[in-house]
């Protein structure tokens, strides 16, 4: 135990031949494995120790910041304080605890929480194992999980078999990425462990220890290809992709280039299906090149420039509403130092430059809208300097974010610095949706940086050429797709499967809203967020490891069980969202790439929660791989009943954003990013955005409502709703559907005491008594357990008034026993829909 508790915390008997773990609290002492949020994690998941009772300090002398963030007050109100040890633990199943490691020592592998401690008791289990080191290292951006191992005398042991083992006991994203054996690990002058003197590895897939290595055509080219996105040498064929540090964007980049090697209609379902060069090879080898695929090139340019699918959608939205900020995409950093606003200024000049989008208006000919890209020279960049203080600040930075753009004669970018003072600035970046998207913002910013930086010695940026412009994307994607009049044979066969997967599908998703839909929207959107505590993330995550399910699978089932809850029925479509980046040349392009897609939930016959993420996962992987065609044309093909202010197909979006590179930031400055920035606009029913919270390890989830249908309270719930949802699902994964209850202890209170009329009814008071009794565990027993013991304490009180007339407890009884069998003599059972009036 810690010098802070006394000494002793916890303490165990340690017996041979058993794992050893820190025990149980001593006497006097409480023990809590919490969370972030102080919260307590379940049994098996990790969470930081927390000690209270007699042995706890008062805190440290003369160090009053230490003290208040070692020593907190107890959250389950004992009126004491509770000291946090810094140490990462987990319960066991015998109620003891199992010591992990430092929380300092934490890192992140591929979105997933990782505590070292535990892969190294893995590895330090294994047989002829003396010592076991795991550390995280990065590598071309990428971060893996690296072990080393030294063995006990006369072992001789085997790096890929080591690995081998530690993958059959923990999850896929526990295993190392490479094992390095030791004759003796590295130490510091007084003997403690140097883990910056621990070699680097080469990091290689099994090809450089043994493994079998790719002999094919197709096989090389996917082990190329792992190796080249991955930073990895040597891929072996039974390397898998997630397993080398490959991700959901990875493997987005991953198919693209498949793609455009082989002309081959893969998806980013192959790799999840098979994501090993083995697996992956043998699934190509079943495919069929598409006839006819162009290749992404730069294009000729016609004398009239269409526009993309996407851009004619926002284009016509846009004529029809007027200017306004709804498709406004923000972008606020506060500037710490000395800002250099020459630079900058002509730095915005070059990024213009250098993305053609940037520089496009949309005026119409003939009655049709048209791309106009401006010659670089005469283009003005709107480039704003703004005076302002810290009194006045919100209200300047809201009016430039929310300007309108005029499409027809403005550039579709703005640059606004807002100065609080010397050396503190804002900048403010609003780019139109209909020249970009969220996935633009890495692009638009790390040209920015690169451009200011250069300009700040006095140089030009010196970059490489853009391979294509937006203009050669759109010409590019009217060639593969066709027109809406006649589409290509590459997007009939996605039209056909969209006719197919949504024959059927409900008018709208109807959920109890708190205003009727007027036929033209008037309040505009909110916004409201909530944090999925990382020890419910934790618990989560082996298991969509073990599914093979993403983050994104996961958001979908939490919000199509919340709404499902909610009255949504058990179809339910939700809108997700495409990158649409499916070509290598796209990935360093500002531009308006998205695009939407229906994922339709099956929610019926009272699937466990396991057995709905894999429909989920079903769902999810269908949709995204047939995400070429855009979403207007989808629409047009399917045709759904149309209503006023309602969008067809989808009413509700869900969408998970992780961005995958850290703000580049400026040269000479400290740049802080204001998440916050930007007015709500709603362009759906509901929005939900899920974002990985790195401060928690948690997720963040942002809900966008249109305000003409929900109040904030309702929305607040529904995402209160949803995080006891993803609770449920954390503690048990074989739940029914049936039986997942999204009543909060408050509002179960509410129902049952403040809403039931107890205070106002000696008969409801008594039951309520009686209940607590007999349930002295659970007072909040079934709507029938309540009701039985109202009619027992007092049959004959007034139970329901209408007019002049009058029924006591014990008549209401005896008429529903009556009706109950005449309705089973009708063959009226469960689940029958019987309706009352």
């Amino acid at each position: 135990g810690p010098t802070e508790c006394t000494v002793d915390a916890t303490w165990t008997e340690i017996e041979a031949g058993v794992a050893p773990h820190i025990g149980r609290p001593v006497a006097g002492d409480n023990v809590f494995v919490l969370d972030g949020a102080l919260l307590p994690v379940p049994v098996g998941v990790p969470g930081e120790l927390y000690v209270g009772g007699a042995g706890v300090a008062r805190g440290y002398v003369g160090r009053s910041g230490e003290t208040s963030s070692r020593f907190v007050a107890d959250p389950f109100g004992s009126g004491g304080r509770l000291y946090r040890t810094g140490d990462v633990v987990r319960w066991r199943s015998d109620s003891s605890l199992e010591y992990l490691g430092r929380a300092d020592d934490q890192v992140k592998i591929r979105g997933y929480r990782v505590e070292p401690g535990e892969v190294e008791a893995a590895l330090g289990s294994l047989p002829g194992v003396s010592q076991a080191v795991v550390v995280a290292r990065t590598d071309g951006g990428i971060t893996r999980l690296v072990g080393y191992v030294t063995g006990l005398p006369g072992w001789d042991l085997e790096p890929v078999s080591l690995r081998a083992a530690v993958a059959e006991r923990l999850p896929e994203y526990l295993v190392p990425s490479v094992v390095l054996v030791l004759e003796e690990f590295p130490s510091t002058p007084n003997g403690k462990l140097d883990r910056r003197a621990l070699p680097a590895p080469t990091f290689a897939g099994g090809a450089a220890g043994g493994g079998r290595i790719p002999r094919t055509a197709t096989e090389r080219m996917l082990a190329a290809l792992f190796g080249e996105l991955l930073g990895v040498g040597e891929v072996g064929l039974d390397d898998s992709f997630f397993a080398l540090g490959g991700h959901s964007l990875l493997a987005t980049r991953l198919t693209s280039r498949v793609r455009a090697a082989t002309g081959l209609p893969v998806s980013i379902r192959s790799v999840f299906d098979a994501p090993t060069v083995a697996a992956f090879a043998a699934h190509l080898d079943t495919l069929v090149a598409t006839p006819g695929r162009p290749a992404l090139a730069a294009f000729r340019r016609p004398a009239v420039l269409p526009l993309s699918a996407a851009q004619r959608r926002l284009w016509f939205l846009y004529r029809l509403e007027g200017p306004s900020s709804t498709y406004n995409l923000p972008f606020a950093a506060r500037l710490t130092g000395p800002l250099d606003l020459t630079a900058l200024r002509t730095a915005a000049a070059d990024v213009v430059a250098r993305h053609e989008t940037l520089r496009t208006v949309f005026p119409e000919r003939d009655g049709s809208p048209v791309q106009q890209v401006l010659d670089a020279a005469t283009v003005d960049v709107p480039f704003t300097l703004v005076e302002t203080s810290e009194l006045t600040f919100d209200d300047r930075l809201r009016d430039v974010l929310e300007a309108p753009f005029r499409l027809e004669s403005e550039i579709p970018l703005r640059v606004t610095v807002l100065r609080l003072g010397d050396d503190e600035h804002v900048l403010a970046l609003v780019l139109h949706h209909i020249a970009g998207d969220e996935g633009s913002t890495g692009p638009l910013l790390r040209d920015l940086a690169s451009a200011y930086a250069a300009r700040r010695r006095g140089e030009a940026p010196a970059w490489a050429p853009l391979p294509v412009q937006y203009a050669d994307y759109t010409l590019w994607q009217q060639d593969l797709l066709g027109g809406a009049d006649r589409p290509s044979e590459a997007a009939e066969r996605q039209l056909a499967h969209w006719t197919s997967a949504l024959a059927g599908l409900p008018e709208a998703v109807e959920l109890p809203t708190d205003r009727p839909r007027p036929t033209v929207p008037a309040a505009g959107g909110g916004r409201v967020r909530a944090l999925i505590p990382a020890a419910t993330m934790a618990a989560l995550r082996p298991l969509l490891a073990e599914a093979g399910a993403s983050e994104l699978t996961l958001a979908h089932l939490a919000v199509a069980l919340t709404l499902h809850k909610h009255g949504a029925g058990d179809d339910i479509p939700l809108g997700g969202l495409v990158a649409g980046r499916v070509d290598p040349a796209l990935e360093p392009l500002v531009g308006f790439f998205v695009n939407t897609v229906v994922v339709r939930i099956d929610l019926a016959g009272d699937p466990t929660l396991r057995e709905l993420l894999l429909r989920v996962r079903r769902a999810t992987l269908d949709a995204y791989a047939h995400a070429d065609v855009p979403f207007d044309t989808v629409v047009e093909r399917v045709n759904p009943p149309r209503a006023a202010g309602r969008h067809p197909l989808v009413q509700t979006l869900v969408d998970f954003w992780n961005p995958t590179e850290a703000n580049p930031g400026l040269d000479g400055l400290a740049v802080t990013s204001l998440e916050s920035a930007g007015a709500a606009n709603a362009k759906f029913d509901l929005g939900f955005t899920f974002t990985p919270d790195p401060s928690s390890e948690g997720l963040l989830a942002s809900l966008e409502y249109d305000a003409d249908l929900f109040d904030t309270a309702t929305a607040e719930r529904l995402l209160t709703r949803l995080n006891l949802v993803l609770a449920t699902f954390a503690h048990n994964h074989d739940l029914r559907l049936a039986d997942v209850d999204l009543l909060s202890t408050a509002e179960r209170r509410m129902l049952l005491d403040e809403w039931s009329g107890v205070a106002d009814s000696p008969a409801l008071e008594n039951a309520s008594l009686a209940v607590s009794a007999a349930h002295p565990t659970n007072a909040y027993q079934s709507v029938l357990d309540v009701w039985d013991a109202v009619v027992a304490g007092g049959s004959g009180e007034v139970a329901v008034v209408c007019g002049g007339r009058s029924l006591s407890f014990g008549v209401v009884d005896g008429l529903a026993g009556r009706l109950a069998g005449v309705l089973r003599v009708l063959g009226v059972g469960a689940e029958s829909r019987v309706g009352v009036v």
